[in-house]
């Protein structure tokens, strides 16, 4: 969802987190990954504009900061 919200492509991402193009989409379809390697996306998606909701009775979320993706 993250990723759509930044209208980034796979590759884009990848490149960002200085990760294979396979490992996004391994993130994306549930797979298990590294702690280290989950880090490197969330930076790259944080520097990019996305913050991360918490768990607060409906579910974990995220959403663009105010003035991401203009």
């Amino acid at each position: 969802m993250a990723r759509a919200a930044l209208n980034l492509g796979v590759r884009e991402l990848a490149t960002a987190a200085n990760v294979s193009t396979n490992t996004i989409t391994r993130l994306e379809r549930g797979e298990t990954l590294y702690p280290r390697t989950v880090d490197a996306i969330r930076a790259a998606l944080e520097a990019a504009g996305v913050e991360f909701i918490q768990e607060n009775g409906g579910g974990a979320g995220v959403r663009l900061r105010k003035g991401a993706g203009s």
